[in-house]
């Protein structure tokens, strides 16, 4: 392959901002060259940081850089969709941080704006790029410890109640659901497939986010008994119970861990040995369909966040959550 370093830029400076930032400066071949805030302070103080050479004050300015090969887009759930469409129709390649966008037509605006502008897009759902992660569906696509019996996933942790945090505000996605929630569900998706029948129930803040939300996804032969929360602390865990033996991604299984599999009574921990925090592994992947002039990944297809948003959507529907 090539050894084109491909030039990125970041959209919405938050926590997640500074993560990928961070392990981007990981990956050969890579270089933050541009960020952009609403405020220039902080998009000044972003990039000082993190070593990025322009600090714009104006996200058109960033999608209008021609030395920009790649956009991270960063900004709240609701953003998603126009923050994509500007940097696709400036011909910039988007990795779109997850939930894609709020629901089913916004996410299908954004691929077909992709495909208008033959621009690679994809939904950065980073632990599909984890190495610990595909360990597990390899594991269980080859039915290493027989057929899947029950998925036990959940995610969940106390935070006090904040109407101005973009993690409570319903108006931008905020709620458990699409926060959290969505790690749940994308671990059901991608080992069972989409559920025959849905069952959810959720509780709500009195703004009207929902604060927890509990889910039963049926399948022929197995279910997934699936959790989010942000009342509580969870274990936070994807427990796969296969015909021959348990297969545990142990807590914070979305991201960097270790998995337990537990085997006629004997237990044993892989550990993965990470050395970033994680967010490198789906940047290499981008990084090579731009590289090889893909426009979809082989990977998070657009099928399958269609079918994570619709699955979404469909909860919602169950639960009555509107935005």
């Amino acid at each position: 392959m090539e050894k084109k370093v491909i030039k990125w830029g970041i959209i919405g400076l938050g926590n997640i901002a500074q993560k990928f930032a961070a392990d981007l400066a990981t990956v050969e071949n890579a270089e933050l060259v541009a960020v952009a805030s609403r405020s220039q302070e902080n998009a000044n103080e972003f990039a000082s940081t993190y070593n990025s050479k322009k600090a714009y004050n104006s996200y058109l300015d960033l999608a209008k850089d021609a030395e920009v090969d790649a956009v991270y887009i960063a900004t709240p759930h609701s953003f998603h969709k126009e923050h994509a469409i500007l940097c696709l129709q400036h011909k910039k390649a988007v990795l779109c941080e997850k939930p894609f966008a709020m629901n089913l037509q916004e996410v299908e605006e954004m691929i077909a704006v992709a495909k208008e502008n033959n621009v690679l897009l994809m939904e950065a759902l980073w632990t599909y790029f984890l190495p610990h992660y595909t360990y597990v569906l390899e594991s269980l696509k080859n039915e290493k410890f027989g057929k899947i019996l029950k998925l036990e996933a959940d995610f969940g942790f106390f935070r006090a109640f904040d109407n101005d945090s973009r993690l409570f505000k319903k108006e931008v996605g905020g709620g458990s659901l699409l926060d959290i929630g969505i790690y749940p569900i994308f671990a059901a998706l991608s080992t069972l497939g989409k559920p025959d029948i849905i069952e959810a129930d959720a509780t709500f803040f009195d703004n009207g986010a929902d604060s927890s939300c509990n889910m039963t996804f049926n399948y022929t032969g197995t279910k997934a008994v699936l959790k989010s929360t942000l009342v509580e602390d969870t274990a936070t865990e994807a427990v796969f119970t296969c015909e021959r033996g348990v297969i545990k991604i142990n807590t914070m299984f979305h991201m960097p861990t270790t998995v337990t599999v537990i085997e006629n009574g004997k237990e044993e921990i892989i550990d993965f040995n990470y050395k970033t925090i994680g967010y490198n592994f789906e940047t290499i992947h981008f990084n090579n369909l731009l590289k090889t002039n893909k426009k979809e990944s082989d990977l998070m297809t657009f099928d399958f966040s269609i079918n994570l948003i619709k699955t979404l959507d469909k909860v919602r529907e169950i639960i009555g959550l509107e935005y």
